[in-house]
């Protein structure tokens, strides 16, 4: 859709909307992040210690999102916006990497943990459902920034599905290596991620008319090709 035939009411819920989901978001990943950092320390689990730390880094993100949509103009943040949220994606790769790295090396064999267990799930249930919400929002509003949280979002909800993953081969069969080799793997889409954060890549087809081209009717719309969603 083109932002430019959005109207300043229908901008205004849109802009409220993501505020919002940031809201929300912020919220539960804090709550996840104690959980998750309460059971990994019970259990010697550095798989969720290192998630409870990740949901910290959404946590950030999301405090970015609202930073901007609370601006009365948050066009105005929009590049700053994104080269923030390209910081939380090399601060989640960073931190993966090194929970993955400390694993591989012997970190410690964790214990089953039925909490994290429980929690992955819960994860896997909630994220998708702000993911979706978020791209839907992003994209009608032709926000960069929302969609590249969007893609944070994403990240997290897989790497839901890793820990889920980990702790139940290491419950069930004792492969503790499983985790942190997945773990790895979602490290390296974070870091392209960041990078493209970082650069703007997705200004040019998501940015409002303003931010993307001279006029306004000159401004392409936010499509689903969009750099951000392709990641999801």
């Amino acid at each position: 859709m083109n932002t430019s035939t959005l109207t300043p009411e229908r901008r205004t819920l849109l802009s409220r909307r993501s505020l919002w989901l940031a809201y929300a978001t912020a919220g539960y990943n804090l709550l996840e992040g104690l959980v998750a950092i309460a059971a990994g320390a019970a259990a010697s689990s550095t798989a969720l210690i290192g998630f409870g730390l990740d949901s910290f880094v959404e946590v950030s993100s999301a405090a970015v999102v609202i930073w901007q949509f609370r601006s009365r103009v948050p066009e105005e943040r929009e590049r700053l916006a994104l080269r923030l949220i390209g910081v939380s994606f090399f601060a989640l790769a960073a931190w993966i990497t090194v929970d993955a790295g400390r694993s591989l090396l012997g970190g410690g064999e964790a214990s089953p943990s039925p909490v994290g267990i429980g929690l992955a799930v819960a994860s896997l249930i909630v994220m998708p459902l702000l993911v979706r919400a978020k791209r839907r929002t992003g994209r009608e509003l032709g926000s960069a920034t929302v969609m590249a949280d969007s893609t944070q979002t994403a990240l997290c909800t897989y790497l839901s599905a890793v820990l889920l993953v980990g702790l139940l081969l290491n419950a069930w069969l004792g492969w503790s290596w499983a985790d942190p080799i997945a773990a790895l793997a979602i490290a390296a889409v974070a870091v392209r991620e960041g990078v493209s954060a970082w650069r703007g890549d997705q200004c040019d087809d998501c940015a409002p008319p303003n931010l993307a081209s001279p006029t306004p009717e000159a401004a392409p719309s936010c499509a689903d090709g969009c750099r951000p969603d392709r990641a999801g």
